[in-house]
């Protein structure tokens, strides 16, 4: 008789393994308020971080129940103030606002135009074949979202915005599989490849301005663009292309849809969804003369989304929305600064920091700079590790006279290489639309970001050795 296997024996016994999670979070909560080396404080927080980042794993209940669960926790441990911080930050609204964009772009039809003229591009040769056709869409949608990269400085802004139409061009496939694929792809090109834009990734823009505030030189969207945009821009939309055609083509070569060639004419209310949309990009390219955070060019656009008479959705359909999300993000952020206030995570930074050999080579102070920084996002959300660990390596760099330009740009590439849904409040906005589960956004995340750090990190470390 085969052996049985051990998910089989907990299918039989009627438990679900994902609740082994707790007792591994309760353990290494444990472990660290017994016998972790770090002041009062600082042990309690990270006990609660490493607690809340095991059931986000494990996910045996929503991720928006474990989020207010660490909430709570935090709230009774420390202060109100410091579990209700996350609400306060411009990041947290910016997802909110956004969820609404990304309702109106769908309810208004835009995401149809886009499949319309998608499917109306088809090359006759691919139509009826799935992996043809799967092939062009998925090259054709990670171009495009990375060219929108270079126009929407908020990776969390066109995910919700792309979204709805990826779900609309997957609908096309039979299989599952290639559904997943087309929506993954060009979200993940549009998020992995934002690196190589300046204004593509709000981690970009932190690092550069701690950079310059801290006495650093200031980098131009021009240099930004001279030095990352060719391996870590386009490279990486290639590598995420690569890895979503690899994972999840389809099969069946006759399981896709032959739509009928439908006419690629605009409705009135797609066409002002595409006005409100260009507003939006307007106020966002232009950040540089207002100064204005990313979130008020999406507040402009859901305004003129849902406004009375010229919107172009029904003001109840905000009840549709599903803001759940809100309450994970207000766990990140709490859990991030109360790492921060703690010390915890300038410990952590200073302490990594120590192991660097004296009078390091650059490529040497490169490769421990991504290591530092992918080691910190384990239990801090990118954007907060960039506050903290950025100042660090401004110090460190002036006193060893290692070049600030390079472990800046490697430190931001570092921060948009992911494992988990936890990680980065991006994923978890993608995960929120119900397309994908955990495991599979896991196992994107993970494989792009593997793929990045064995394949283009070497090859950008090696360019920036021949030139600094």
């Amino acid at each position: 008789m085969a052996e049985e296997t051990a998910s089989g024996r907990f299918d039989r016994l009627g438990f679900d393994p994902a609740w082994l999670s707790v007792p591994a979070g309760l353990l290494a909560a444990g472990l660290v308020l017994t016998v972790g080396p770090l002041s009062t404080g600082a042990s309690r927080m990270l006990a609660i971080t490493l607690f809340c980042i095991a059931l986000w794993i494990g996910t045996p209940v929503e991720p928006w129940f474990t989020a207010v669960l660490g909430i709570g926790l935090i709230g009774v441990v420390f202060s109100a103030d410091l579990a209700l911080t996350g609400f306060r930050s411009p990041a947290t609204w910016l997802v909110v606002v956004g969820i609404l964009v990304g309702e109106a772009a769908s309810e208004s039809g835009l995401a149809g135009l886009v499949e319309r003229v998608a499917v109306a591009c088809l090359p006759e040769r691919a139509l009826g074949d799935a992996v043809a056709t799967y092939t062009y869409l998925l090259v054709a949608l990670s171009a495009g979202s990375l060219a929108l990269a270079v126009l929407v400085p908020s990776a969390l802004v066109r995910v919700l915005v792309l979204a709805p139409i990826l779900v609309s061009l997957g609908d096309l496939f039979e299989e599952r599989r290639a559904t997943v694929g087309i929506f993954l792809g060009p979200l993940f090109a549009t998020f992995y490849g934002a690196s190589g834009v300046l204004t593509g990734s709000l981690a970009n823009i932190i690092v550069a301005g701690l950079v310059e505030s801290g006495g650093g030189p200031a980098i131009t969207w021009t240099e930004w663009a001279l030095w990352l945009g060719p391996v870590m821009g386009v490279g990486r939309v290639a590598v995420v292309v690569a890895v979503a055609y690899l994972l999840y083509r389809p099969r069946d070569s006759d399981g896709v849809a032959t739509p009928e060639a439908e006419s690629v004419a605009t409705t009135a209310s797609e066409r002002r969804m595409l006005a409100f949309l260009l507003v939006g990009v307007a106020v966002w390219a232009t950040d540089f003369l207002h100064g204005l955070h990313p979130l008020f060019g999406a507040i402009v656009v859901a305004l003129l989304a849902f406004a009375p008479r010229v919107g172009v959705v029904d003001p109840g359909a905000v009840g549709e929305a599903d803001f759940s999300i809100l309450f994970f993000l207000g766990a990140i952020f709490a859990i991030a600064e109360g790492l921060r206030r703690t010390e915890f995570t300038d410990l952590a930074a200073t302490t990594l920091l120590s192991f660097l050999p004296a009078d390091p080579s650059l490529p040497v102070v490169l490769g421990f700079v991504v290591a530092v920084s992918l080691t910190l996002t384990l239990v801090m959300e990118g954007l907060a590790v960039a506050s903290v660990l950025t100042p660090v390596l401004v110090s460190f760099a002036g006193s060893t006279g290692v070049p600030l330009v390079p472990v800046a740009m490697v430190e931001s590439v570092a921060l948009t290489a992911y494992f988990f849904p936890y990680q980065s409040a991006v994923l978890v906005a993608i995960l929120g639309f119900d397309v994908v589960d955990s495991v599979e956004l896991s196992k994107m995340a993970g494989l792009c970001s593997v793929a990045t750090i064995l394949l283009l990190v070497p090859v950008q470390i090696g360019l920036f050795a021949l030139v600094f």
